[in-house]
């Protein structure tokens, strides 16, 4: 049998909590490999945990400063060489969704082939794990630095996913404090003629923030996925909301669809976190007709607008625990140092902008606790991608690999 036919069978054979040993047995017979280790990316993208037998005894590996971070950053093969053994980094990464990395030490250095072989089974690894999560909780505790709040493992679990990429976008967030998240959360799903974004901000603190802010996506969901229009899908989330709460507790929420022929965006600004665009070299906020909050009255009506994406924008979405951040003096945040950060980060893929403009706030802060959760999420629109005349149907993958549907 062709060994790369055997690895690939094994990886989707074995039972999820076997994937690492036995990729590890199945390199050390077809590849000599003296050493497997997969390494998965802590909540806060600051780290590389070990996937072990349980209980964890290594230390995680800090992505700043080491070959195996710098590897996970740049989304990038690197290589270390010890004598004549030599190991190599490779990202473990699902449609632009960056899981970890995967080490592979070899005798000596092979010849290319076998380094873009063993990438083509790190990139089959992260398919594995993506579904191995559904039947194994192993990958997703390798991952934890530190313990989670319940609040912030009711958001880590309600998330689509970190980061995801299209011909036409890419997408990338984060939500920090990483292990005690509660009220922010982003959505999104994508189909073959349509991109949903929300961005979600709950009032309140602790689990009872992270329930509202649950029972809003759920509700949003719902309704998206019964194809109601987008001003529908905030009135039925409202009266979700109202319902459960009678008016008491209310979520902020930016709804958008962007149609992926055209580049034009339909927006429903419930209360909202601000929206940024970056268009050449040039930040600056988007603003809405700002409407109620969802859940605050009974039967409110919702309208939403339009505007349109250009090629090349850059847009980033932002919740108030950004926004209103304090310093160590007091002195907010605001507009002008975030649309500075947004400039500076310009550069950066759009799944590493949100961690980027985090940490520099944290750094801002100079170690002072936060006094509320931040979400950052960013996304390019690369513009729409010409789709061949056809007389018969097609068929999309959407996000989670089924058919895609408006």
């Amino acid at each position: 049998m062709d060994r790369s036919l055997a690895v690939e069978r094994l990886l989707r054979d074995v039972p999820p909590h076997d994937l690492p040993a036995a990729l590890r047995s199945v390199l050390a017979e077809h590849f000599g490999a003296l050493s497997v280790e997969l390494l998965m990316a802590d909540y806060a993208l600051t780290e590389l945990c070990q996937v072990s037998t349980l209980p964890y005894t290594c230390d995680p590996i800090p992505v700043d400063g080491t070959v195996p971070g710098s590897a996970f950053v740049a989304q990038a093969a690197t290589f270390e060489q010890d004598g004549a053994k030599v190991t190599g980094y490779l990202p473990v990464s699902v449609r632009g969704d960056r899981l970890g990395i995967l080490a592979v030490t070899l005798p000596q250095e092979p010849e290319p082939p076998v380094w873009a072989e063993l990438e083509r089974f790190a990139e089959a690894l992260a398919h594995e794990l993506f579904v191995a999560d559904r039947d194994t909780d192993l990958y997703i505790q390798a991952r934890r630095s530190s313990r989670l709040t319940l609040a912030a493992e009711m958001q880590w679990q309600l998330l689509p996913g970190r980061a995801c990429t299209r011909a036409e976008f890419a997408l990338g967030g984060q939500l920090e404090p990483a292990y005690a998240i509660y009220g922010d959360c982003f959505d999104w799903s994508a189909s073959a003629h349509k991109l949903a974004v929300t961005l979600i901000n709950g009032m309140g603190e602790g689990s009872e923030a992270a329930l509202l802010t649950n029972l809003a996506v759920n509700a949003l969901r719902n309704a998206r996925r019964a194809g109601v229009t987008l001003d529908a899908q905030a009135e039925l989330a409202d009266q979700a909301i109202y319902a459960h709460y009678r008016g008491s507790q209310h979520v902020a929420a930016l709804l958008l669809e962007f149609h992926l022929a055209t580049g034009s965006v339909e927006v429903v600004d419930a209360g909202s976190p601000r929206l940024w665009r970056l268009r050449d070299g040039k930040a600056e906020r988007v603003e809405f007709e700002e409407q109620l909050p969802l859940g605050t009255f009974e039967d409110t009506a919702y309208a939403s607008h339009r505007f349109q994406a250009a090629d090349g924008d850059r847009f980033v979405f932002v919740s108030d625990g950004v926004y209103n951040a304090v310093g160590p003096h007091g002195e907010r945040y605001g507009d002008q140092e975030f649309g500075d950060a947004v400039v500076a980060t310009a550069d950066l893929p759009a799944a590493h902008v949100p961690g980027s403009v985090l940490r520099e706030l944290t750094t801002r802060r100079h170690g002072k606790q936060a006094e509320d959760d931040a979400m950052v999420v960013c996304l390019d629109w690369f513009g729409p991608t010409p789709r061949p005349d056809s007389a018969g149907p097609s068929m999309t993958v959407g996000l989670a690999g089924a058919p895609g549907q408006d």
